[in-house]
């Protein structure tokens, strides 16, 4: 499973680890992803996703997973969260 958040498309990164001695060694940061059930209010059901964190504080300051879907852009969410994004319109529509 990649190590990709669904809402933001944060990935890991790659840096260095450093010693006293000043030794790098190559190191990876991982995005720190939890599995989360958030539900949606005009669909009336509940979606699993895999986001970060700081994705998961941003839908709650938003105010809630339909909000934050309809302000993210398309091209940084997964395809799973952009066939909810699409739900999500037609049925405000």
């Amino acid at each position: 499973m990649a190590r990709v958040c669904e809402f933001t498309g944060k990935r890991p990164m790659v840096g260095n680890n450093v010693s006293h001695a000043q030794n790098k060694t190559r190191r990876r940061f991982l995005p720190n992803l939890c599995n989360v059930t958030l539900l949606s209010d005009r669909l009336g059901r509940s979606f699993k996703f895999r986001i970060t964190a700081n994705a998961l504080r941003s839908v709650d300051h938003v105010g809630g997973l339909d909000a934050f879907l309809i302000k993210a852009k398309d091209d940084v969410l997964s395809d799973r969260a952009r066939k909810v994004k699409r739900d999500i319109e037609a049925s405000a529509a």
